[in-house]
């Protein structure tokens, strides 16, 4: 968790990463809350049923349940953001958890013991011992790292990554 929210505070002060400030936004609803919660219960039953085919669903589906439930805790979540069309923070941390990644990734090829993937109709242009694909699953992953850090953290800091004010530094990529 630390190496992914340092990581993305980083990603955070790319100069790029400013422009995602004042996107598309969305509003929020009571009706929204509810499609989100329930399309994430949703995919935590096709992931309970069908798991070879499945089994990618199990990531997002528990930021999707998890964002309806800081909402209605009062805990700092995505939709407050988005609705504002500042997209940053999401960015931020799915820049941040590649870049963890591809580290974990490549420290992992020259372990030993080491981790190796299987995942079905996912073996192919791998980079280490991870395919290409499974990269993806990094995002949701860092998603959801926020998520539960505001469910279980009732007095967690606002985040900063949406904040590049307050960095001290830009790099320009």
């Amino acid at each position: 968790m630390p190496a992914i929210f340092e990581t993305a505070e980083l990603a955070g002060t790319f100069k790029w990463v400013g422009r995602f400030g004042d996107g598309p936004r969305i509003q929020k609803s009571g009706a929204l809350e509810a499609g989100v919660f329930l399309s994430g219960i949703a995919m935590l039953m096709l992931t309970l049923a069908w798991p070879k085919y499945c089994y990618p669903l199990v990531w997002t589906s528990l930021v999707l349940i998890l964002e309806p439930v800081n909402c209605w805790l009062g805990r700092e979540h995505f939709l407050e953001y988005l609705e504002g069309g500042d997209w940053r923070p999401i960015v931020s941390l799915s820049i941040g958890a590649l870049i963890c990644g591809v580290f974990w990734e490549m420290w992992n090829y020259y372990s030993w013991p080491k981790w190796v993937y299987h995942t079905p109709g996912m073996q192919f242009l791998h980079i280490f011992e991870m395919p290409l694909a499974g990269y993806a699953g990094y995002v949701p992953f860092a998603l959801e790292l926020f998520e539960l850090r505001n469910i279980l953290w009732r007095k967690a800091p606002s985040s900063i990554l949406s904040t590049p004010q307050t960095a001290r530094t830009s790099v320009a990529l």
